[in-house]
C-alpha cells in the first residue's frame, strides 16, 4: 500500500459550537470524525492575539528575564519577556512595544528568530520570538495586570535556568535553547 500523503487532513469537521469567549481566547468544541473514521468531539482553544517573545542581548552576553506570579498556573515564572500581538498588528510593533514595557530596553538592531506552537493539541496560538540587540535602557511602562521583576543576567545563567528547571515558560525554554545551539554552532554570534 503506497504511503499516504502526510500533509492531508484526515480530520473531518461536522460541525463547530463556541463553547466560551472573551477577548483574548475563543473555545470551541467541533463534532468530528477521527482518523480511524469514528464519530468524536474536539475541543479547540483559539487565541486572539499572536505571542510575542524577546531575547535582549547586550555587547557583553547579558539577557534580562522578567519574573511574575502565573495565576493560570498559581506558581511563579521566569520568562524572556513576552506579550500578545493582537490579529493585524505588525509583529515587530509589538515585540519594540512589548520590551520597551516589560523591560525599559530599546534596540538597534532586531532579527525575527523562531516560530513556535506552543500547545498544538488543543490550541492554535503561535508565537514568534526575536533577538534584540544594539540596546538602550530606559524606564519601564508596566501594563496594570502586571506586577513584574526584571532580572539582567549573562545568557549562560539564562540557560543554566532552564536546565534546572527554574524556567518552564515553553517559549522562553525553547528560544534559550536555540539561540544557545545557533551560538555554539557559529550561526548568531553571542
Amino acid at each position: 500500500m503506497p504511503d499516504k500523503d502526510p500533509t492531508h487532513n484526515p480530520w473531518k469537521k461536522i460541525s463547530s459550537e463556541i463553547k466560551y469567549e472573551n477577548p483574548w481566547i475563543k473555545v470551541e468544541e467541533d463534532q468530528v470524525i477521527n482518523p480511524s473514521g469514528g464519530e468524536s468531539i474536539y475541543g479547540r482553544v483559539h487565541f486572539k492575539n499572536i505571542a510575542i517573545g524577546i531575547i535582549p542581548i547586550d555587547e557583553d552576553g547579558n539577557t534580562w528575564l522578567v519574573g511574575q506570579y502565573r495565576y493560570p498556573l498559581n506558581e511563579y515564572s521566569w520568562e524572556i519577556p513576552e506579550g500578545g500581538s493582537p490579529e493585524g498588528e505588525d509583529l515587530l510593533a509589538t515585540a519594540k512595544r512589548e520590551l520597551k514595557e516589560e523591560t525599559g530596553l530599546t534596540a538597534s538592531h532586531w532579527e525575527q528568530f523562531m516560530r513556535i506552537h506552543t500547545s498544538n493539541s488543543v490550541s492554535d496560538e503561535v508565537g514568534y520570538v526575536f533577538l534584540a540587540r544594539g540596546l538602550t535602557e530606559g524606564e519601564t511602562e508596566f501594563e496594570e495586570t502586571e506586577e513584574l521583576k526584571i532580572k539582567k543576567l549573562p545568557l549562560q545563567e539564562a540557560l543554566e535556568m532552564v536546565m534546572r528547571g527554574e524556567i518552564s515558560d515553553s517559549i522562553s525554554m525553547a528560544a534559550l535553547l536555540k539561540l544557545d545551539r545557533e551560538i555554539k554552532t557559529g550561526n548568531i554570534n553571542s
